[in-house]
C-alpha cells in the first residue's frame, strides 16, 4: 500500500495549482495538507489523486473497485490553526505505543524529513537520512509549500516538536 500511495503522490502531488506539501499514512486512513488555487482545482486534484493511488492500490492487492469511501476537507484560515493542523499532520501516529514511534524521532510514513519548522535542532533536515526505516526504503515525496500561511505565517506560534502529540480530533485544530 504503502508504494502505491508513493507512486502516486509522485505523480498527482505536485500538478499545477494543487500540490500535496505533506502526508502521512495511517493503519485506516491518510492525511493530506494540500494547496489549491481554488475550489475546482482541489477537487479535480483530490479526484486525481483518490483515482491514482485507488489504481495502484488495486493492482497491488490484484482487486478492483472503489477503495476510498469519501474524503473530509477542512481549509486552514488562521496562523494558528496551520501550525496546528501541520503538528497534526506530521506528528499523527496511531501506533504511539510501538518501538517505531519510540525510536524514530520522524514518522517514515509521513512527511516530516521535508519539514523545516521542527523546535528541535534535527542535522540535515530536508534529508531522507532522518527517517529510521528498512535498507531501501523510498520516503513519501513532499513539494515546497507556496502558500504564506504555510511558508511563513504559521511561524508566529512556536516551532512543532517532533515529539509533540497532536489534539485528538480536527475539530480541536483552530
Amino acid at each position: 500500500m504503502f508504494k502505491a500511495i508513493r507512486a502516486a503522490l509522485r505523480v498527482i502531488g505536485g500538478r499545477v495549482g494543487f500540490r500535496v506539501v505533506h502526508a502521512s499514512i495511517q493503519r485506516t486512513h491518510l492525511h493530506f495538507l494540500v494547496e489549491a488555487e481554488d475550489k475546482g482545482v482541489l477537487t479535480r486534484g483530490v479526484r486525481a489523486l483518490a483515482i491514482a493511488m485507488a489504481r495502484r492500490i488495486n493492482a497491488a492487492c490484484g482487486r478492483r473497485g472503489k477503495v476510498f469511501a469519501r474524503y473530509h476537507a477542512t481549509a486552514t484560515t488562521s496562523r494558528r490553526q496551520t501550525r496546528n493542523t501541520l503538528a497534526y499532520v506530521l506528528n499523527h501516529r496511531e501506533d504511539e505505543g510501538s518501538l517505531r514511534a519510540r525510536v524514530a524521532a520522524l514518522d517514515p510514513y509521513a512527511t516530516g524529513y521535508a519539514f523545516d519548522g521542527w523546535k528541535e535542532a534535527i542535522a540535515g533536515a530536508g534529508s531522507s537520512r532522518l527517517v529510521i526505516a528498512p535498507p531501501g526504503f523510498e520516503p513519501l515525496p513532499a513539494v515546497s509549500p507556496e502558500t504564506w500561511l504555510l511558508r511563513v505565517g504559521w511561524r508566529d506560534h512556536p516551532p512543532i516538536s517532533v515529539h509533540e502529540v497532536p489534539k485528538d480530533s480536527v475539530r480541536d485544530l483552530g
